[in-house]
């Protein structure tokens, strides 16, 4: 059995009891960070053996993994904070466990898009997750197609890149259309700025970005 197992945003209370037992009764937890996994884990007093599992090495560890959980072995996936999956490495074992028959089980939890998404005040009835931009291969061809997207659309950012990206969508998509930033959500220093992309954009040009960062963007009109 892999049980994926949502880790909270920020706040360490927005853990479920169902999460916390899970964690509790398996037999290795698999994570991004083993420094940032641990100050969680101790928090509610949970002492299991963590195996690194990121971007960098899903690729070599899936089949040994694999191999255990064929054992009978009971695993659990967290990320630093949020839902395994989101931007952040399962599929590939995910996949690899239906190939094999092995048991999946998504707990429900945190996933820094849909509070930033709720809160936004854009349409939530329709919405479309594009997570990370690409850096350069293929970023323009992405954006021009978005310009007719009529869906509202969530993004991913990281704190030193947030002004160029917001500049890039005033070009393509407008500078009166409605955006929202949420930065560090969950957080003491949460903070939700809503406006057009313009007026968004010459916010955080005068300000020192930090934290996690989700874009709510409106689609075409």
């Amino acid at each position: 059995m892999l049980y994926l197992v949502p880790t909270p945003l920020g706040n360490l209370k927005d853990v479920t009891l169902r999460a916390l037992e899970v964690l509790q009764q398996v037999e290795l937890i698999l994570c991004e960070d083993t420094r940032t996994s641990s100050k969680f884990l101790q928090h509610y007093q949970i002492v299991k053996p963590l195996t690194p599992y990121h971007q960098h090495n899903e690729h070599k560890v899936v089949t040994h993994l694999t191999d255990q959980l064929l054992a009978g072995k009971q695993m659990a996936l967290i990320t630093d904070a949020g839902t395994p999956g989101i931007s952040d490495p399962a599929f590939l074992l995910v996949r690899e466990c239906i190939k094999q028959n092995i048991r999946v089980e998504c707990l429900p939890g945190a996933a820094a898009f849909v509070p930033a998404l709720v809160n936004s005040g854009i349409p939530t009835n329709r919405f479309v997750f594009e997570g990370f931009l690409p850096l350069k291969k293929g970023r323009q061809t992405l954006m021009k197609k978005l310009v007719e997207e009529e869906r509202t659309m969530i993004f991913y950012e990281s704190p030193m890149r947030l002004v160029k990206t917001l500049e890039e969508f005033v070009n393509y998509f407008g500078a009166d259309r409605s955006c929202c930033v949420s930065r560090e959500l969950t957080k003491i220093y949460e903070e939700n700025k809503r406006g057009t992309l313009q007026e968004v954009a010459e916010y955080f040009k005068s300000k020192s970005v930090k934290g996690e960062i989700v874009l709510v963007v409106a689609g075409c009109s």
